[in-house]
């Protein structure tokens, strides 16, 4: 499937797909425009993006968001940019395909959420246990989770990627550039 990659383009307009461990699909985004792309990382950015969950139910974001998925780590990091300051919210999960212009990947509940005065926190212990232990998640995605997870908590403290200091502003106004 990720052939595709090289016809991907900086514009090219994508949609993203979250699936579960036991392979139903978890979440939908209808928007993502490519800002950069290379043989680590897609970039991609939108602004109050549609969500639609797996019952149907489906939502706004509030603000615009850049979203970096890894073709190597086990975990992709949006940055939102909210009025009161830059969040990040970072999920668990499968380094990222491309179906066609659909960027998919499965995601492992935990997820980072860190605040603009730079405290982080781990959330979903509860839901990454529950389905732990329904979907049988195998040893080997166990211990990548838990070290994957070290590996993004290392990375916001040495301020690394996503996490450097103008990172965010910089896709920003690639995205912003973009989408006059």
């Amino acid at each position: 499937m990720n052939e595709n990659i090289n016809k991907i383009k900086v514009g090219d307009r994508l949609a993203i797909h979250c699936y579960k461990h036991d392979g139903r699909l978890h979440q939908l985004c209808d928007e993502a425009i490519v800002l950069d792309i290379d043989n680590e990382k897609i970039v991609v950015a939108n602004n109050k993006a549609k969500l639609t969950e797996a019952d149907g139910r489906s939502y706004h974001a509030k603000e615009p968001a850049i979203l970096f998925f890894y073709k190597h780590h086990w975990f992709n990091i949006i940055g939102q940019l909210k009025r009161f300051g830059l969040f990040y919210y970072c999920n668990i999960a499968t380094p990222y395909i491309i179906d066609g212009k659909i960027i998919k990947y499965i995601d492992y509940d935990l997820d980072l959420r860190v605040f603009p005065d730079g405290g982080f926190k781990i959330l979903d212990y509860n839901e990454y246990n529950y389905h732990k232990k329904i979907m049988r998640y195998p040893k080997e995605i166990e211990i990548i989770i838990k070290n994957e997870l070290s590996n993004l908590i290392e990375m916001k403290k040495k301020e690394e990627g996503p996490f450097a200091k103008n990172e965010i502003k910089k896709y920003y106004s690639i995205y912003k550039r973009l989408t006059k």
